[in-house]
């Protein structure tokens, strides 16, 4: 790796051995907020290295971009992780976990998430998935005297476990069958006269499109969510939940628009995945009774419809996924803000008994809660609604008439369990007590996410601009 190459890498760097710094002063100084402050700082400065430092080179080493699509991940990325750490603050202090500990594991994960969202290498690809996701294996299982944390934790290992190794064997069948793992070169490699792949390549494909779904839930590769989602901290999930399935998608757009139409002999295939994962998520949070289960069969509901964006493989369906995305990830991020904020000595609220009548107690943060979960079911004039619209505009474009009204019936059911919590939230209920009234930092960050979700929803243009500008 050249000097060239490093300087390109100058963000992941700065995360990389600002974790790494912080994890050896961990070791011998125990007290969170200092290490906690300078998590948020390290993130902060590899944001701002992404966003004004330009990179000498067009790529990195050949397996990573250095282009604004990268960057713009990079950044986001960034924010997460500095977003995460400020409502993880309090959670580390309360529980005495290893604030060293935890606040690298976190600067890994952003440094993972990054790396995976500018590949564009099949090796890139594999390795930045598996540095974010070896993270995540030990932020969900943090708690050692949670056994809830303990199990989810070992279903994630177990599930990334298999994903990989589908990863794996995909990208080995990709390379026996084409010679390289270039993208685009190995397109042209696996395509024969006809147009079609071959028979290698349509199998190297399918195993990757296994990895993928295990890790971004698709069905019925989705099993392991519910678990994971109730069993991790909420800070964790938070992350867990917006930048791991986020940077496989921006991934997946990244490649899509470097290599041109890598699965089109997979269309129908697709498209069953898409309207299964939107309907099994959107019918499978209607039976939930704990917020977090119900959060993430949502989830699931949203990777549906990030899909349908994704089978369009046109510069409108790629643009309109890449917004969906950030939109996913401030709403997402804000409503698990509200969770953790809401936790006390007896843990987090999540069943909805301990929600009922909570919006008496606490009427801000539950109705800053209401806004963001409305805007996960696409209220108008909510980041939530611009990002279907575009993505259901770019999929009537396409000619997927189907998925459209696939998706639009997935939305109408999630208001049903969305204004459902709404409904506990505000009714009388004179035995409820309040909850721990938050830390600054949670409030900052929820006050921000639900500005930032109504500020694009009025405003969607100079982000959509934004994105079609920095398209590879």
């Amino acid at each position: 790796m050249t000097m060239t190459d490093l300087l390109g890498l100058t963000p992941i760097l700065i995360l990389v051995l600002g974790g790494t710094a912080l994890l050896m002063a961990g070791a011998w100084y125990r007290d969170s907020p200092p290490l906690v402050a300078g998590g948020i700082a390290t993130a902060l400065m590899a944001a701002l290295a992404a966003g004004l430092v330009p990179p000498p080179a067009a790529d990195i080493a050949g397996l990573f971009s250095a282009g604004g699509f990268a960057r713009f991940f990079t950044i986001l990325w960034s924010l997460l992780a500095a977003a995460g750490l400020m409502i993880a603050a309090r959670y580390l202090r309360e529980k005495q976990l290893g604030a060293g500990e935890y606040v690298s594991l976190v600067l890994f994960a952003a440094a993972g998430m990054a790396l995976l969202s500018s590949a564009v290498h099949l090796l890139g690809l594999f390795l930045g998935l598996e540095v974010f996701t070896l993270a995540f294996y030990i932020l969900i299982a943090c708690n050692r005297r949670s056994d809830q944390a303990a199990e989810a934790g070992l279903k994630y290992l177990l599930m990334g476990a298999v994903a990989t190794g589908f990863m794996a064997f995909g990208i080995a069948m990709i390379y026996a069958a084409s010679g390289t793992m270039t993208l685009p070169d190995a397109v042209v490699q696996l395509t024969g006269a006809s147009g079609e792949l071959q028979a290698w390549g349509l199998l190297g494909w399918g195993m990757l499109l296994i990895a993928v779904g295990f890790k971004i839930s698709l069905v019925p590769f989705h099993l392991w969510t519910p678990d994971v989602y109730q069993g991790a901290p909420a800070p964790v999930t938070a992350l867990l939940s917006t930048g791991s399935k986020g940077a496989v998608v921006a991934a997946l757009i990244g490649l899509l628009a470097m290599a041109g139409p890598v699965w089109q002999d997979l269309t129908d295939l697709i498209w069953l995945l898409a309207a299964l994962t939107m309907l099994v998520g959107s019918f499978g949070a209607l039976r939930q009774t704990n917020l977090k289960r119900l959060l993430a069969y949502s989830s699931i509901t949203h990777m549906g419809t990030l899909l349908v964006g994704l089978l369009c493989q046109s510069p409108d369906g790629l643009a309109a996924s890449t917004f969906y995305i950030v939109v996913y990830v401030i709403t997402g991020l804000g409503s698990f803000a509200v969770i953790a904020s809401l936790a006390d000595e007896d843990g987090e609220p999540v069943d909805f008994a301990q929600w009922h009548g909570l919006g008496q107690r606490h009427p801000v943060r539950c109705g800053l809660l209401v806004l963001l979960l409305l805007s996960l079911a696409g209220l108008p004039a909510t980041a939530g609604f611009m990002a279907k619209f575009a993505i259901f505009q770019a999929a009537l474009q396409a000619g997927y008439l189907g998925l459209v009204l696939i998706g639009i019936l997935a939305s109408l059911v999630s208001f049903a369990f969305y204004l459902r919590v709404a409904m506990h939230l505000f009714q009388s209920d004179e035995k409820q007590r309040s909850r721990h009234p938050g830390t600054a930092l949670e409030h900052a960050v929820i006050w921000g996410c639900s500005g930032t979700v109504l500020f694009f929803g009025l405003y969607p243009g100079p982000l959509l601009d934004l994105i079609s500008q920095i398209l590879p």
